[in-house]
Parts: structure tokens; C-alpha cells; sequence
């Protein structure tokens, strides 16, 4: 696993040559060795699908390619820091709590709200949060971000999870989502919060969710 915690706030990641790491903007605290730290427009390996209301199609994603031979410390605006291991495995992150992944990741992006049709769409966007989500696919390691800490929840057939959108974190496994509101068109509007939004999940998996319900 090329990131090492060293405290809640801060990972350590280990840069080899002909190995690389892909990493938020601003995300690098301290490094050692001979690394270099190079501004990516295609987000890792799988591109940039277009992100309504937040980011539009060919925009700068906000990746650096981290390469070379060293260690580097990363954090970003002391947000708890949660490393997640894959091993062949589709980890779904809410964009903006992506902090660093390794390069033998795929990445793409996707609507979290697919499964949920059109309204799933118009919800989402109303809610602000959770709307579209990078998957990482494969073998490797990842560091994302949250407000508080995290806290995983295990889905089962049996027992599906229901997230406030702005709590969810990641989540992986044999899993649907669906987005819904428990109020009328009316009520929605301008209502953000798990009491009128919720992220439904139910298969096989597991689901990160931070401690609080703030923004990043």
C-alpha cells in the first residue's frame, strides 16, 4: 500500500520510480527525495465526463501527477484522512473528498443519482452535494477526506443504508443507489439536509460516512 497514516489529518505516500500517484491540487504538505508535482487536465487514467452545476466538460480537473523517487506528506485544510485499500474492487468517492490515489487505478466519473432516472438528476442538483462521483478500479490504494472522522456501515440484502447526502464519503461493493426526497416538489426546494434527501443503498458493500454534514 504506497499511503501510510500518520495521524488523522495526514498521510505519508511512497513515490517509486516508474510508479506514479495522482493527488488533489494543494493536497501536498512536505516531501523527500527527487519528486516532481505535474498539474493533470485528464484526471488519472479514465478522463472527465461533464458535471452539472459544479464542473463542465474539458474544465482542469484538480489532480497533480506526483512522480519520482521519495515520500510525500499529504493533507488538505485538516480534514480527517481515511486510506481505503482495493483489491480489485470499484471504489465510488464523492468528488471533492478524493485526496490521493495510486496510479494502478482506473479512474472515471460518474452521476451517483444514475440509477435514480431523471429526478434522481434534478434532486441531486437541488441538494448540492453528492451529485457526481469518482470510481477507482483495481489494485491500489486511496486517501479521501471528511469532516470528523468516518465511520463504515455495512449493506447486506437484508438491510440497505440510507445516507444524507452530504454525510456519504465513498462506498464500494455489489451496491444500487438511489436518490430520493421524503418531501413534496414544493417542500424540496432549498432543502439540503437528510431529512428531506436521501442516498439509498442496498446489495452487498460497504459505505463511508463522515461524522458531519459540512461541505468540503
Amino acid at each position: 500500500m504506497a499511503f501510510r497514516e500518520i495521524n488523522s489529518k495526514m498521510v505519508q505516500a511512497t513515490v517509486a520510480p516508474g510508479q506514479r500517484l495522482f493527488s488533489q491540487r494543494g493536497a501536498m504538505l512536505a516531501y523527500q527525495g527527487d519528486v516532481s508535482f505535474t498539474p493533470n487536465v485528464r484526471g488519472g487514467q479514465g478522463g472527465v465526463a461533464s458535471m452539472i452545476g459544479r464542473r463542465v466538460a474539458n474544465e482542469d480537473t484538480p489532480l497533480m501527477t506526483v512522480e519520482g523517487s521519495g515520500t510525500v506528506l499529504f493533507g488538505h485544510g485538516g480534514h480527517h484522512v481515511q486510506v481505503i485499500g482495493l483489491s480489485g474492487d470499484t471504489l465510488y468517492v464523492e468528488a471533492d473528498r478524493l485526496l490521493a490515489f495510486e496510479g494502478t487505478l482506473e479512474q472515471s466519473t460518474v452521476f451517483l443519482g444514475a440509477q435514480g432516472g431523471v429526478m434522481g438528476m434534478v434532486r441531486g442538483q437541488v441538494s448540492g452535494q453528492g451529485l457526481f462521483t469518482t470510481t477507482l478500479r483495481g489494485h491500489g490504494s486511496v486517501a479521501v477526506m471528511a469532516h470528523g472522522g468516518v465511520f463504515e456501515i455495512p449493506i447486506t440484502p437484508q438491510r440497505p443504508v440510507r445516507v444524507d447526502p452530504q454525510a456519504y464519503v465513498a462506498h464500494y461493493g455489489d451496491v444500487r443507489n438511489k436518490l430520493s426526497t421524503a418531501l413534496g416538489w414544493r417542500d424540496m426546494v432549498g432543502r439540503g439536509s437528510g431529512e428531506a434527501f436521501q442516498l439509498e443503498l442496498s446489495g452487498s458493500g460497504t459505505v463511508f460516512v463522515q461524522a458531519s454534514e459540512e461541505k468540503l
